[in-house]
């Protein structure tokens, strides 16, 4: 029996040998490697992937069948090397390329991987455009250079620069990782002013050459792209050159803190040079993985060097490849390859290209590569599509202090900078605004721990060329010094004044813009300053929206919105002075509740008080006297209900206002001298077709027509103050304008001296004047900072006060007001009257109702004399006399009905009495009755009736 089942179990295994289809594993796998094994990056990944392929082999659970086999080739710092080694390794049965070291390198050898399927695996080629879809078999095991130039553009923006000199070596590697720079830095509106290129083998002379134009340069922030074999010289330069003093900012890429890292003993001299540079590195989370990692790397060196972010990328790569063989393995995948037709007819003698192969499973083992998610000494290990960039980037920002360096905080592509580790925020990530960013303390070049401004003027002799409006009129704002090149006025000393306040020199010189015999046009010199025909400019120039798109503007020195001047003449009292207190609407709202409130009051004491009855002709005198004697509190009439007392206290306190407002208003007008306009604003203007005059130059005129929809046809252009004066004298009719519009800064000075005119309606716009730089300039901030020190220590106002005097016309020059008192100010509270009327009348009339229906009786004889009538005449009948007897109960005295009702109830009781006699005699005589009929019908019967 136990025969047959062991006969029975080998068959079963025998078929499933048969069935399956998958091959077994190969007993050994190679991959290739390709490093520059002298180089910092080289020595390093050299040992961790020896390391690595060791714990793969001696690690049952991956590749339990397989032994992976490592071949290194040097490169010997050499891109051509590099491609040769690549090419001998091809010739071999290699599953895989970790390498090359280099970005350069890298875009060439990506081309033979796509062509022979190889997958190739970089952990130190960083370049962005590497993970383009150009390359699919080239996978960046390793965070892209695109993130970390994200988080420099965010430390810069963070510390409120805006502008950058970028120093890099001329490859591939360092162009298109600073271009990668000039995308994030625009994205936060900040820029490179300066690009400074250096050869692959730069020189001491040429990195000093490069420096020297970037010290004559604006920006005092130089972050530094280079290779780690000659980076370390342009640190060593900049000191030479002073540029690691006080004011500059020095951030280099991770190839510097590589350096730091891995060597453990750095030179004095050396850490001299790098004083208080910011530098970024790879961040790494903590782990068990990476702890015993770490511990064992003293052994695996000997002490001798210091283990960098590229070692624990290098030894999770070769885990990566390790894990996708076994995934492919599994998946059936088998090794074999396979002439490349395209290269077989290039075979030849010496070069013999058709001794490469290509991969038959190269696609599959790609997929299984950017499928991996696995946890290695690095972290956590995934691809995330479209770019195939690991997931979660992150980065150290490092500030080397003294003999060493300190960590000052993180960022990473979620949450940006932080002091707080970038895992601990992945789970509940901020949303990133600038409150939320923060980074430790910093020893800056100098060792200052004060934030550098960074930014200077340009070290090249050239002054900021400041334009200046050459005006012909209110030259009190800013003129040219007659027979000098200077200039004079309120806003060149508000300038001067300003500069004076700045912690630092302005070389500067003015230049004129205008011809001297129109004033120009402000809106086009802002235009030019933004072409780069100015740096600045200084002058009357208001900030309003079309110019705020062109160029930053200061903080506003003086306030100026448009206003209306038009002429005003004095208005003298006549024989009808005293109707202009209150406008038409006013009197005739006022006359009619003087009406309605006399009525309501007639209405709510007509029953009850005798000064309210009689007949109708006294009766509508006493409404009339009654309501027109509340003006003057002399009423005689005494009212007795309540709700007409309610109602007589709420008007004469409606009166006591319209009294007093009528008062005072009367009294203004006939003592103090008032002024008068047929305009009273912009919105008069809006209802004629009277021509309308500006400043030449001024943006009033655009205003008025492509914001207003003011017809150009009325515009009048004026030069100065004399013309406007004569304009505004002749008039529409006469050639003249009916008003200037204008900024109020010029005309509050047109009117100091001319009384004839006044500003009518109030400001229909409102901004102010300040200086204009161009976009992101630095001085714009700084010369805000300066003007706010100036209001707040007075010297602004005493400026004003030298030059703009103040106003000899005080009573006509203040915004012309109409004198009238509108219903508008008053009608709540003819809305509480009238309120106050309508609930007293609804309850009078409840209380008329009630008391109709309870005293009122059935006429008995009348109705029954009525129901022999028709229904309709009935009907009709009853209606009218229902109506009748109502009204007449109305208007019937409360006493009359009081003592009426008392004698229908003595009668009714008096009925009563009378009723219970007679009902007991009729009772008798009934009874009595009763019994003769009984009598006499028994009496006819027996007589046969």
């Amino acid at each position: 029996m136990q025969q047959i089942r062991l006969l029975i179990c080998c068959l079963i295994l025998a078929a499933g040998a048969v069935c399956s289809s998958t091959p077994p594993p190969p007993e050994s796998v190679n991959i290739g490697v390709v490093l520059s094994f002298g180089s910092i990056i080289g020595k390093v990944s050299k040992i961790a992937i020896q390391a690595a392929v060791a714990d793969v082999n001696s690690d049952p659970t991956v590749l339990p069948r397989t032994k992976l086999l490592a071949s290194l080739h040097d490169t010997n710092f050499s891109g051509f090397l590099g491609i040769i080694e690549v090419l001998r390794l091809m010739e071999t049965q290699t599953v895989a390329v970790i390498g090359p070291q280099s970005s350069v390198t890298a875009h060439v050898l990506s081309f033979i991987a796509n062509e022979l399927r190889v997958p190739m695996l970089s952990f130190s080629a960083t370049d962005p455009t590497l993970n383009s879809l150009q390359f699919p078999f080239f996978v960046m095991t390793s965070q892209s250079d695109l993130y970390q130039m994200a988080a420099v553009a965010d430390i810069v923006e963070h510390y409120g620069w805006r502008e950058v000199i970028a120093i890099y070596g001329d490859d591939d590697h360092g162009r298109n990782g600073i271009s990668a720079l000039g995308d994030q830095l625009a994205a936060r509106r900040c820029r490179i002013s300066f690009k400074a290129p250096l050869g692959t083998k730069a020189t001491r002379e040429e990195i000093t050459d490069v420096l020297v134009q970037a010290a004559m340069g604006e920006s005092r922030i130089l972050v530094v792209h280079v290779p780690d074999y000659w980076g370390p010289m342009v640190f060593a330069v900049a000191r030479y050159l002073g540029m690691m003093n006080p004011g500059y900012v020095w951030i280099a890429t991770n190839w510097f803190s590589t350096i730091l890292e891995t060597e453990l003993d750095l030179a004095p001299e050396a850490l001299e040079d790098v004083q208080g540079v910011l530098t970024l590195r790879m961040h790494t989370p903590d782990s068990e993985l990476k702890a015993e990692f770490v511990n064992r790397w003293a052994n695996l060196t000997g002490g001798a060097m210091g283990l960098s972010a590229y070692g624990l990328y290098a030894y999770d790569t070769v885990w990566i490849m390790a894990r996708a063989l076994d995934a492919f393995f599994a998946q059936g995948g088998n090794i074999s390859f396979s002439e490349d037709s395209r290269l077989a007819k290039l075979g030849g003698e010496n070069l013999r290209l058709d001794a490469m192969r290509m991969l038959d499973g190269g696609k599959q083992l790609l997929e299984s590569i950017l499928n991996v998610d696995m946890n290695g000494v690095t972290g956590r290990v995934k691809f995330l599509p479209p770019d195939d960039t690991l997931i979660h980037p992150a980065y150290e920002v490092i500030n080397v202090i003294g003999t060493g360096h300190q960590r000052i905080g993180y960022w990473s592509n979620q949450s940006g900078l932080s002091i707080d580790p970038p895992e601990t925020l992945y789970s509940n990530p901020g949303n990133q605004s600038s409150s939320d960013q923060h980074l430790g303390p910093v020893f800056w070049p100098g060792k200052t721990t004060q934030k550098p401004r960074g930014w200077v003027f340009p070290n090249n002799g050239r002054h900021l060329a400041i334009g200046v409006p050459n005006r012909v009129s209110y030259r009190e704002f800013i003129g040219q010094v007659p027979g000098t090149d200077t200039y004079s006025g309120y806003c060149i000393d508000v300038f001067t004044a300003a500069v004076s306040q700045l912690p630092y020199a302005v070389p500067y010189k003015l230049v004129p813009f205008g011809d001297g015999v129109e004033n120009p046009s402000l809106t086009e010199l802002v235009r030019l300053m933004s072409a780069g025909v100015y740096d600045g400019i200084v002058g009357d120039v208001a900030i309003i929206t079309n110019r705020t798109k062109m160029a930053d503007f200061t903080q506003p020195y003086i306030e100026s919105g448009l206003v209306v001047v038009a002429p005003v003449m004095t208005r003298s009292s006549n024989a009808w002075a005293f109707m202009r207190p209150f406008s038409p609407a006013m009197w005739a709202v006022t006359g009619i509740f003087f009406l309605v409130v006399g009525a309501v009051i007639w209405i709510l004491e007509h029953r009850l008080n005798d000064d309210f009855r009689g007949p109708p002709r006294r009766q509508v005198v006493t409404i009339l006297w009654f309501s027109l004697s509340t003006l003057f509190f002399a009423h005689r009439e005494n009212t007795v209900s309540t709700l007409g007392r309610v109602v007589l206290i709420i008007w004469l306190f409606v009166v006591l206002i319209i009294n007093s407002s009528y008062t005072a208003s009367l009294t203004s007008i006939l003592t103090v001298q008032q002024l008068s306009s047929p305009i009273k604003g912009i919105e008069t203007l809006r209802t004629s077709n009277d021509p309308i005059g500006y400043q030449q130059g001024s943006f009033a005129r655009n205003y008025l027509v492509e914001e207003l929809g003011f017809h150009e046809s009325r515009m009048v252009p004026l030069k100065g103050p004399e013309d406007c004066e004569r304009a505004l004298k002749a008039g529409p009719h006469k050639g003249g304008v009916a008003a200037v519009v204008d900024e109020q800064s010029y005309l509050e000075l047109f009117l100091s001296t001319r009384c004839d005119f006044s500003i009518v309606g109030p400001e229909f716009t409102r901004n102010g004047w300040g200086f204009a730089f161009p976009k992101d300039s630095p001085l714009a901030v700084d010369l805000s900072t300066a003007i706010l020190k100036l209001s707040e220590n007075g010297d602004l106002q005493r400026i004003h006060d030298k030059w703009l005097m103040s106003s000899a016309c005080s009573s006509q020059t203040t915004t012309f007001q109409v004198d009238r008192l509108h219903l508008s100010s008053f009608w709540g509270l003819f809305l509480i009257c009238g309120l106050a009327c309508l609930l007293a009348l609804f309850l009078y009339f409840l209380k008329i109702v009630r008391k109709f229906s309870r005293h009122q009786q059935a006429d008995v004889s009348h109705a029954a004399a009525a129901a022999a009538s028709s229904s309709a005449a009935l009907s009709l009948s009853s209606a009218s006399v229902r109506l009748q007897t109502f009204l007449s109960f109305v208007d019937e005295k409360e006493e009359e009905v009081v003592s009426r009702s008392r004698r229908q109830s003595l009668d009714r009781a008096s009925n009563r009495n009378d009723c219970e006699a007679v009902d007991g005699e009729t009772q008798d005589s009934k009874s009595g009755r009763r019994v003769e009929f009984s009598t006499n019908k028994d009496i006819g019967t027996e007589n046969g009736i």
